[in-house]
């Protein structure tokens, strides 16, 4: 067998971090080398994804950790806040990172694009690991060039910390490259309670819908002459990420730059 790539985790304590870990620890070809967290210092990685001890435990120190192990990829599923920081030091150590989590500004996201090309680097950065929402998207984004008047509505539980989310983000982003940007609705229009008419993008809205036992799922909604359509995907369980994760650690091992979305890598 070739030589293993060797994986970092940080957020390991989190639900996506667990999912992560117990897919690096079930596929052969990757080996789990640290997980960081801001709790749980000190926990086998494996007994918090609910599988057999594997020797890494869970430390607090991002930068320590990428310097004693030398990973080849960092996964990182933590929150905003720190997520641009936690990209940067895994790119002083020369770790490709891998980045589920939202909330980069567009300046960011070309700062890191240049810094993983002056390394020769793969990078991505992805609001959607998930299959199923990579062809919402993009089935969204083909059928605004025939129903323009459309709005975006976005379900997540209620501890989400950003809205509105990344998908949503980067769903309105691929409907805007086709579609010429038009002001849907009544010119005259009035807001009586502000919001209510959900975030303004290139023309159509978004809204953010968060309550408790929501897990992930989104809808485009198209509106023309006697019809509608809607564009919908849900997600129920986060393994279902594991799939695209784990193709994002292979394939940044192949090319330098840093991604944003995961349908670059489809392609």
């Amino acid at each position: 067998m070739s030589e293993r790539i060797k994986v970092a985790v940080a957020g390991a304590s989190g639900r996506m971090g667990r999912e992560v870990v117990k897919m690096v620890l079930e596929d052969e070809s990757l080996q789990l080398v640290a997980a960081t967290a801001s709790s749980v210092v000190g926990v086998d990685a494996g007994l918090l994804a609910h599988k057999p001890a594997c020797g890494v435990l869970v430390s607090q120190d991002l930068d320590e950790a990428l310097a004693s192990t030398k990973p080849d990829v960092l996964v990182d599923f933590t929150i905003p806040k720190v997520v641009y920081s936690n990209t940067l030091t895994a790119l002083k150590h020369n770790v490709r990172p891998v980045v589920g989590t939202t909330g980069f500004t567009p300046e960011q996201i070309e700062e890191l694009d240049m810094l993983c090309k002056e390394k020769g680097l793969g990078g991505l950065i992805a609001p959607n690991f998930s299959i199923g929402a990579l062809l919402m998207m993009k089935f969204a984004a083909e059928a605004s060039k025939y129903m323009p008047h459309l709005e975006i509505i976005e379900y997540h539980g209620d501890q989400k910390l950003d809205a509105p989310s990344g998908t949503s983000i980067k769903t309105a982003e691929l409907i805007a490259g086709v579609r010429e940007e038009m002001r849907q609705g009544n010119p005259k229009e009035e807001e009586i309670i502000e919001g209510a008419r959900g975030g303004y993008y290139n023309g159509f809205r978004i809204h953010s819908v968060r309550l408790p036992g929501v897990f992930a799922q989104q809808e485009v909604v198209f509106g023309g002459y006697g019809q509608t359509l809607k564009i919908r995907h849900d997600s129920y369980e986060r393994a279902g990420y594991m799939p695209g994760v784990n193709t994002a650690v292979k394939k940044v091992m192949t090319y330098s730059g840093m991604v944003y979305g995961f349908e670059h890598l489809m392609d």
